[in-house]
């Protein structure tokens, strides 16, 4: 079929005839210095703080500075593509990020554009970046409790849905993996998680992603990277992208856990833009608000009412200290906005107590509101029984001569130290850790060497996964032990007691 020149030509005159021009008036500013990811801009009388600008090379930059003959702007891609004399245009909106479930399974950069070689996302929604806390009203309290599948942490510094806990200590003592367990034990529990990169090696984060690939759980995760090569600009806002991607299904009555590893990288890049940006320098050469970004930050995550759906955000942000020091400027800062933090130390991750949790400096400030019934009536005992061991264990030191009590508490210490160390990324099921420990504080391991007590955990929950799955699907179910439950452990004890050393 051939078509004539005629039809051609009357197609043209149609779509000529109904084409129509739409006058609009569009702001202007010229760029005056650029450097380090910092724009100077003329013009742009209406700009507003926060708002998104873009450059004719297409780079985008957010505004950070107001002054009375410029603009000081922090570019979000690379400062290269601007050039002094370059048009910038004000959009009117503030900076936003793609939002929704094609974010799931996906590594994003600190823009939200996709590096992991999976294609576009597919989305159409959007959120501002920066979004203002929920209000006390609009918030209930914290009670449901987030498994972090880590026994430590389950019976001694429980996180409720919707709680903000630091995990705070020295580089390399185990940080990031705890944050990598509690990812991998949301698998099958309807918790998203979002973990925000801030100033990591590509290395790292790609290690991260392929553990949490291997585990199966990628598919609920969002990563947002930042890496150490990328600008200031960027690292600074990577959390707060990370964060309006949460609280999409926050709002839609979804539970969230996010990642802000860490806090202490991501305050360095905002002194860095600060101090670019000519912003007067306060203690340690932080600007005024640094207390401030990360305030507005955290208070965002939110435990929403019934009547706002019901969503939370539960946040673990990270702060690296220098030599065990928690009394550091950003440290402090962090420690006052956080319900509570998990301070991990050097010397118990050298002793091999790993995770290397130093429970007289960890802390949850909802407590046992966040834990089952089963394990509530542990954790007080457990507690009480592991800071008597400490403090006998620094008086025995002395050399003093001891009594059968204080010997039966030291050997009992013991046992707790040795139970409540795990192997990286295994994060265990509520209902193991509330039996297992069950059997700790009724000191049915007492007549059980202290180097074979993680051998029993193993072999006694494999033991009860075989023959008694009854047990763990009680105390799962009905979320406490009854007496006739705890008679029938007393006797599982001790047929496996039986077996075990020969087995």
């Amino acid at each position: 079929m051939s078509i004539s020149l005629a039809d051609i030509s009357k197609e043209i005159n149609e779509h000529i005839k109904s084409y129509t021009i739409k006058p609009g008036i569009a702001e202007a500013g010229t760029v005056t210095q650029v450097g380090d990811g910092i724009a100077r801009i003329e013009g742009l009388p209406s700009a507003m703080s926060g708002e998104l600008l873009t450059f004719a090379s297409g780079e985008r930059a957010i505004v950070l500075n107001l002054e009375t003959d410029n603009i000081g702007a922090a570019i979000l891609g690379f400062d290269s593509n601007v050039k002094a004399g370059d048009i910038v245009y004000g959009t009117g909106s503030p900076s936003e990020v793609v939002v929704g479930d094609a974010m799931l399974g996906r590594i994003v950069n600190a823009i939200g554009r996709p590096i992991d070689d999976k294609g576009d996302i597919d989305s159409d929604c959007s959120r501002r970046i920066m979004n203002t806390a929920p209000s006390v009203i609009e918030r209930k309290e914290v009670s449901m409790p987030l498994q972090t599948g880590i026994k430590a942490i389950d019976v001694m510094v429980p996180i409720g849905r919707g709680q903000r806990e630091l995990i705070i200590g020295d580089r390399q003592t185990g940080k990031t993996s705890i944050c990598i367990d509690a990812i991998i034990n949301q698998k099958d529990k309807d918790v998203l998680c979002v973990y925000v990169a801030i100033g990591q090696k590509a290395s790292t984060i790609a290690r991260i992603a392929k553990t949490l690939e291997a585990n199966d759980a990628m598919k609920y995760t969002t990563i947002v990277a930042a890496t150490a090569g990328d600008s200031a600009s960027q690292q600074y806002i990577a959390p707060y992208v990370g964060c309006a991607i949460a609280e999409e299904w926050m709002d839609a009555g979804r539970d969230v856990l996010i990642i802000y590893d860490d806090l202490s990288k991501h305050a360095v890049a905002y002194r860095a833009i600060s101090l670019l940006l000519r912003r007067p320098p306060g203690r340690e050469a932080y600007p005024g608000d640094i207390f401030y970004i990360h305030s507005q930050l955290l208070e965002r995550a939110a435990c929403m009412s019934d009547e706002l759906g019901g969503g939370s955000i539960t946040a673990l942000p990270i702060v690296e200290t220098l030599e065990g020091d928690i009394s550091g400027y950003i440290s402090t800062n962090v420690i006052s906005i956080t319900d509570g933090q998990i301070y991990l130390e050097t010397e118990l991750f050298n002793d091999g107590i790993r995770p290397a949790i130093n429970p007289g400096f960890s802390v949850s400030r909802v407590g046992g509101a966040a834990q089952v019934d089963a394990m509530k009536k542990i954790s007080g005992p457990l507690r009480i029984e592991l800071a008597q061991y400490r403090e006998l264990a620094a008086f025995v030191q002395f050399g003093s001569d001891l009594s059968k009590d204080t010997l039966r508490r030291l050997h009992h210490g013991e046992r707790i130290v040795e139970m409540l160390k795990q192997p990286q990324y295994r994060p265990m099921p509520v209902e193991k850790q509330v039996l297992i420990l069950f059997v700790l504080t009724r000191e049915l391991l007492s007549d059980i060497s202290v180097a074979l007590v993680r051998r029993f955990e193993r072999e006694f929950l494999s033991f009860v996964d075989n023959k008694y799955s009854d047990i763990t699907d009680e105390i799962r179910i009905s979320d406490e032990i009854s007496e006739e439950l705890e008679v029938r452990i007393h006797a599982v004890v001790e047929e496996f007691k039986r077996t075990f050393g020969t087995s």
